[in-house]
């Protein structure tokens, strides 16, 4: 009898932690989905003959519907429950992985960019929803930087992994393979995720009406804290978006003048950054109770890592992938304006806060990768390799001024947030 209930205690305390973890094995699924085009623009561009800004736009199409779906997908998270929108929802992944792969034609390519975007909505709010649902409040700073760190690690691995992948297979057999690996998460999503959880310790985190929902909604969207911390997101998750989720590896081969295989592993020093940072970054500020002063401190040392790799000639493959990792360790301190929203929040409307403030953070891809694609148009001086567009260091240094001038900005910005001190917000919205 003893025997039977310790077994069911450790039950009890390992099933959250299964279920949280199978929720960020598919956010480090999208994501690894997401970086992908970073590996294979030469290829893309030959593929379907498309310039700097083109291929730009084509990557943009994934952020077309994930950032508009943001604020859709908090309202139907805290009505249905992640179980049946996250398998609905990978497999939009590997459907559009499918048609993003299928050499049918751009518009079709594009569609696919589009449904994988649609479907990689639901992810990270997915997965940030069952910690509220299944795990104690106290320490969401930290789980939001360990869930980060699993979904990084998807970056990292695609980075290396894919390279090697479409050397050895071309880009559309290994995109293939990202689809049926969609597949099979869909299904393990749909067997062992829960929507509710009976434990003591959250006494509201259960599905809600639209009616709650809606008001809300509108203490969310009255709420200047959050609309703060969402654009601080965004202009510190630049470093992923606008540069290593696309630009950084081209970047490295053409301007810095590395090989393939040297630059997918420098750039994915980025997202090793991430990995270990947030985690670290949500640890300290749970410690220190400090989010604001912790933020201003992290973003001003990325400023200088940035001003560093993009404007100082000569840096070894080395010091090159060490300047990388410092950027994403110090701009993942982003993590905290999600601790930062969820405790300016009700638990009720939890994924709703965090889907607006994800919204917001999102932005920056949309907006910047065909930007950046379009300033490097701006500066080509002609030069081709095998039929894909090759840019000049200098080109490169022009787009990317806009990485220092948003770190700055987002500096500036940290002085006018309101600190929390750690301290979660359970019933209103004011």
């Amino acid at each position: 009898m003893l025997n039977t209930l310790e077994k069911n205690k450790s039950q009890n305390f390992l099933w959250p932690w299964v279920i949280c973890a199978l929720g960020a094995m598919y956010y480090c699924y999208e994501y690894f989905l997401r970086i992908s085009p970073s590996v294979m623009t030469p290829e893309l561009m030959r593929t379907y003959d498309l310039t700097g800004a083109q291929v730009g736009n084509l990557s943009a199409f994934y952020y077309l519907a994930y950032t508009p779906m943001q604020l859709i997908v908090g309202l139907l998270m805290d009505r249905y429950g992640p179980r049946r929108l996250l398998t609905f929802a990978c497999l939009l992944c590997a459907l559009g992985s499918y048609l993003f792969a299928s050499g049918y034609g751009l518009l079709i390519a594009q569609s696919g960019r589009f449904l994988v975007g649609f479907g990689s909505a639901f992810a990270f709010v997915g997965a940030l929803k069952l910690a509220t649902i299944w795990l104690p409040p106290n320490r969401f700073a930290l789980i939001s930087g360990i869930i980060t760190t699993l979904g990084v690690a998807g970056a990292m691995v695609g980075d290396i992994l894919l390279r090697a992948l479409v050397d050895g297979m071309g880009w559309q057999a290994t995109t293939f393979i990202s689809a049926a690996t969609g597949l099979v998460l869909a299904v393990a999503l749909w067997t062992i995720v829960r929507d509710e959880n009976k434990a003591d310790f959250l006494p509201h985190a259960h599905l809600v009406n639209f009616h709650d929902l809606v008001i809300g909604l509108w203490g969310i969207l009255r709420n200047s804290q959050i609309w703060l911390v969402g654009l601080i997101g965004c202009l510190l998750y630049l470093s992923a978006s606008a540069y290593a989720e696309l630009w950084g590896i081209p970047y490295l081969e053409q301007a810095r003048g590395f090989s393939k295989a040297e630059s997918a592993t420098a750039n994915s020093m980025v997202f090793l950054g991430w990995a270990i940072g947030a985690p670290f970054w949500g640890w300290f500020s749970d410690y220190v109770r400090r989010r604001c002063l912790t933020m201003g401190i992290s973003t001003f040392a990325a400023l200088i890592s940035v001003c560093l790799l993009l404007y100082v000639p000569g840096w070894s493959l080395t010091a090159t992938g060490f300047l990388l990792f410092l950027l994403g360790f110090f701009t993942s301190v982003e993590i905290i304006v999600f601790a930062l929203c969820r405790e300016a929040s009700p638990i009720k409307v939890a994924a709703t806060a965090i889907a607006f403030t994800n919204m917001l953070i999102m932005f920056g891809g949309n907006i910047f990768q065909p930007v950046i694609g379009k300033v490097l148009d701006l500066n080509w001086d002609g030069s081709m390799v095998d039929g894909a567009r090759v840019y000049s260091a200098a080109a490169y240094q022009t787009a990317m001024y806009v990485l220092p001038i948003a770190f700055g900005i987002a500096i500036i910005l940290t002085f006018f947030i309101r600190e929390t001190y750690g301290k979660v917000h359970m019933e209103t919205t004011h």
